[in-house]
């Protein structure tokens, strides 16, 4: 905590001003209660933490009240709105003053003041309420604002919170007893005015976040009456101000209430096990006949832990959730595929029917939890394969479904290569290693092979809880990518699969829709669309791509999101790419799949052709439309 540089005796007097009576400070303090328990809250040390920080700015806020008639000092009351309003100046001054009294050191052999105690009210038990988070601008002004005095910290937010200019703020912080109000105000210029951030929720302490304190110590039948005190607390002691009523959800219960179905979801004893051999005889083969596996299935007090910070994460737990995916708590007891010891953390495996929940914990207790989420609502057999254990310098973990007989590690870039034999423990693979999270140039690319019955499928580790099933062919009836004219298919296109990680993928078809002879003789080029659908629905990717004969890797041509093109609605596709003979010619070259009747280019290049193929000389830099007909006279445009 800083030292403060304010005064250890009275306040000097202002100039007396106006007298204002109780009712007039009242009306100011409800008018304007956000914007003063603000100012509070970036007055006070931030050493007091920011739980306390809020109930002390909102005590210090409602304890602002004169017993009875005073004057105002006749300081500014700030801009527009409070201009010339007295009760809106002294209840200023008053929580100004308390507020920097609050920052004060406790002396030996002298009765503290009471702004320097924890208040009594607002208390809020078995509960952390703090702002919510803003971005890293706003982060990076409190940290700044944590370095200076409380002193510096209220000119600061005189100047920027209260557009006082600094001969008002000099006054104001004289008249809240700063003995060296010139020193605070050249203090609070080495901080950038960035006084539009003042504004944001990273500095409200009116739109709070509740967290748990100590829940796993407190006993299971005290925790009803301590979460319905927190509700009454919260409700009547900060919002019960005068005039307020009832608040935007009514009667409801505030979300952290306690009822039956949030208590069954958080009970280990209630979680659904399904029998190792379930999938056999089930009409559904999908995660819900998954049995628990693990060696921690029956550790209560681990997956207790998993439960609660599921249903309320504290500040120590990072969360993660696929795009589209909600990572509220469970609506009821959740099922349980996985609890157990993976490298250095207990790792736990839920599933709720729509989404999978990874808790993990490290052994030794010295950081905090982990929590991600991935939508999985609709897999079937084929997409409910595999799950994310954990991730090690560079290797993945899997646990795979209870029908998977063999596993194996395939790279993409070789299809020559063949698969090397992972080893499968109660459905826990063996590390590979994943191509998901790697920098540098792509050389490989590492996926997972199952085998499953008589099939074989290949999955990809694009960073998610479940990983993407590979396809190729044409859209609407796709096959599996793990047979040779696949691999043969994939290869030059299996790096282009870091253009989609972390979106929420569920599937990737590639699909070779042209062949295309070069100007020059120098053979053909493939033309490969590559569509990435998603769990949510929307945010489909699609990339055509373009491989000449001897390339390594194909060439993006065009790429689009949310487009049906490439896909089971509408599998037609069109793209062009302008390409350099080795004779130095440039030319447009485009293509669109079998179907396409004809093609034409306009703009920068013109041309036009019967068939599916268009080649036109062109320039380097130029740039031309495409459109196609179909063979049923429909037309459609280039992707882009």
């Amino acid at each position: 905590m800083q030292s403060q540089d304010v005064a250890q005796r009275p306040a000097p007097s202002s100039p007396a001003g106006p007298v204002v009576d109780v009712e007039q400070a009242e009306a100011a303090l409800v008018e304007h209660y956000p914007r003063l328990v603000r100012l509070a809250y970036l007055v006070l040390p931030p050493g007091l933490g920011r739980n306390r920080r809020v109930v002390t700015a909102h005590a210090l806020t409602q304890r602002a009240l004169p017993r009875n008639r005073t004057a105002a000092p006749v300081i500014p009351a700030q801009s527009t709105g409070r201009d010339g309003d007295p009760g809106y100046a002294l209840v200023r001054l008053q929580v100004l003053r308390t507020a920097l009294e609050a920052g004060l050191p406790l002396r030996r052999r002298a009765w503290p003041k009471r702004a320097q105690l924890p208040p009594l009210l607002p208390q809020v038990w078995g509960l952390k309420l703090f702002p919510r988070s803003g971005g890293a601008d706003e982060l990076a002004l409190d940290q700044r604002l944590s370095t200076l005095s409380g002193p510096a910290r209220a000119a600061y937010a005189l100047r920027g919170l209260e557009r006082l200019a600094d001969d008002e703020t000099r006054e104001v912080l004289t008249a809240a007893g700063v003995v060296d109000a010139e020193g605070a105000l050249l203090e609070a210029g080495g901080v950038p005015a960035q006084y539009g951030l003042l504004d944001s929720p990273e500095f409200d302490p009116c739109s709070l976040q509740a967290r748990p304190t100590d829940l796993m110590r407190r006993r299971q039948h005290l925790k009803a009456a301590l979460a319905a005190g927190a509700a009454l607390l919260v409700c009547g002691a900060l919002l019960g101000l005068p005039g307020e009523g009832w608040g935007p959800d009514g009667a409801a219960a505030p979300p952290y209430a306690r009822n039956p179905a949030a208590q069954a979801a958080l009970d280990p004893a209630k979680l659904t096990r399904v029998p190792a051999a379930a999938w056999q005889s089930s009409a559904r083969t999908d995660f819900s006949v998954w049995p628990a596996r693990g060696d921690l299935t029956g550790d209560s007090a681990l997956l207790r832990r998993a439960l609660a910070v599921w249903a309320r994460p504290g500040e120590a737990v990072q969360v993660s959730a696929t795009p589209g995916t909600l990572s509220g708590g469970p609506a009821g007891p959740p099922q349980l595929l996985y609890a157990g010891t993976v490298d250095a953390a207990r790792v736990v495996i839920l599933y709720d029917g729509l989404r999978i929940a990874r808790y993990a914990e490290p052994k030794d207790g010295t950081q905090g939890a982990v929590l991600d989420f991935a939508r999985v609502d609709g897999a079937g057999r084929a997409e409910a394969g595999a799950v994310v254990l954990g991730r090690t310098d560079g290797n993945v973990r899997y646990l795979t479904a209870p029908w998977v007989s063999k596993a194996g590690e395939r790279d993409l870039l070789k299809p020559g290569s063949g698969a090397m034999e992972l080893a499968l423990t109660d459905g826990v693979t063996a590390p590979l290693a994943s191509p998901a999270l790697r920098s540098g140039p792509c050389t490989s690319w590492n996926v997972l092979q199952l085998a499953d019955g008589k099939r074989t499928r290949l999955l990809s580790d694009l960073g998610e809880l479940v990983p993407a099933r590979l396809t190729s062919g044409r859209p609407g009836s796709p096959g599996e990518a793990s047979g040779a004219e696949a691999l043969r298919t994939w290869q030059p296109y299996a790096c282009s699969l870091g253009a989609v990680r972390s979106a929420g993928v569920r599937t990737v078809n590639t699909w070779a829709f042209n062949e295309q002879p070069l100007p020059d003789a120098s053979g053909s080029a493939a033309w490969v669309c590559t569509r990435a659908e998603t769990w949510r629905g929307g945010g489909a990717r699609v990339l055509a791509q373009f491989h000449t004969p001897g390339g390594r890797y194909g060439a993006v041509a065009a790429k689009a999101e949310n487009v049906p093109a490439c896909g089971a609605r509408d599998p037609h596709v069109l793209a062009g790419v302008l390409w350099k003979s080795e004779a130095g010619t440039w030319y447009l070259l485009a293509a669109g799949s079998r179907r396409t009747a004809s093609i034409r280019a306009t703009g920068g290049i013109s041309g036009s052709a019967r068939g599916s193929l268009l080649t036109v000389r062109g320039e380097q830099g130029a740039q031309a439309e495409l459109k196609g007909t179909l063979r049923d006279g429909r037309s459609f445009g280039g992707l882009r």
